[in-house]
């Protein structure tokens, strides 16, 4: 199986699912040169967000720490330890600031 986004109406497959391991994340460099940054919860879900901090303009997100409030997932930021929602991107301590979301599947062969 494959991780992959949906960009521009169409799938792009980003990685096979394997190299993202439970719990941590991965950054990617995407074709239009952002990178996202992309993570599997421990009950198989994946995630892809913008790796870049809006905080910091660091490209860091994917090393976060990824945790849970009120049943949503988030990660931390490694740096100021803003939490960014999982599913649509928005900081759940400054509601102001958002990252992208991106759309994930896992499909496809390897």
């Amino acid at each position: 199986m494959n991780l992959q986004l949906k960009l521009d109406d169409a799938w792009f497959t980003v990685c096979p699912a394997g190299a993202v391991q439970p719990g941590r994340g991965v950054a990617a460099l995407l074709p239009d040169g952002r990178h996202a940054a992309l993570f599997i919860d421990r009950s198989g879900r994946a995630y892809a967000i913008d790796n870049r901090d809006p905080f910091t303009g660091a490209s860091v997100l994917s090393r976060g720490l990824l945790g849970s409030a009120a049943g949503r997932a988030f990660v931390a930021s490694p740096l100021l330890k803003q939490r960014f929602d999982l599913e649509s991107g928005r900081c759940l301590d400054d509601e102001e600031v958002a990252v992208q979301a991106y759309e994930v599947r896992l499909g496809g062969q390897q």
